[in-house]
């Protein structure tokens, strides 16, 4: 058994998702700035901690994306290092900088260091996809919002039994944000004031539409 293996998991770990749930933040925070929303207002601990979580698996291909990605980052760097005493790696624009600042490295420092940018690759390439995931989808709302073009997607029925038919921006542990069929204004509302909440188009019932799963 990799003792060592194991006590770099125990420390990368906690660490690693703590930094996701940093970065779910600044997501969501630029998502809903874009809307004009403070989303820690209505947000609780648990909304926070889980919200990584929640948004690597929204949807399938997107996690699937990301492992793939990170993966391939991961095989491409061991590649690299175990061809350090290259010329083509010992000159790439990566590694020639250390080489300037430590011209007595040997091969074996070239490729601890060239290891190590697996740690930053991947986490530049986390951070890119929150960040990016945020202010893209802020974009895209807001602009369908003003349109008025919004897919309705699902109808409430609220404690008092009238029904809406709403675009769901998201929603948490304690409140739904949406916006009504033919309105512009988001509405926020308390997941306890909503008696049933059903999709109306599934596109996972759509014959034939074998695509459905990737964009649902």
């Amino acid at each position: 058994m990799d003792y060592k293996l194991i006590e770099k998991l125990q420390t990368f770990l906690p660490l690693g998702y703590l930094y996701l749930i940093i970065l779910g933040i600044l997501r969501d925070g630029v998502f809903f700035y874009m809307l004009g929303i403070n989303f820690l207002k209505y947000s609780s601990i648990m909304d926070i901690l889980i919200s990584p979580i929640s948004e690597l698996t929204s949807q399938p291909i997107i996690l699937v994306t990301v492992i793939i990605l990170i993966i391939g980052l991961i095989w491409y760097n061991n590649f690299l290092a175990n061809n350090s005493h290259k010329n083509w790696v010992r000159n790439s624009l990566i590694n020639r900088p250390f080489l300037k600042k430590n011209p007595n490295a040997s091969v074996q420092d070239l490729k601890l260091h060239i290891k190590k940018q697996v740690y930053f690759s991947v986490a530049f390439m986390i951070a890119a996809f929150f960040l990016g995931g945020g202010i893209g989808s802020g974009f895209s709302v807001k602009d369908r919002i003003k349109k008025n073009n919004l897919k309705i997607k699902h109808r409430i029925t609220d404690d008092s039994g009238n029904q809406k038919d709403i675009y769901l921006i998201d929603s948490n542990s304690a409140y739904f944000f949406y916006v009504e069929k033919g309105s512009k204004t988001i509405t926020i509302v308390p997941v306890s004031s909503i008696k049933k909440i059903e999709l109306i188009n599934n596109k996972m019932f759509e014959k034939g539409n074998l695509s459905s799963f990737l964009t649902l």
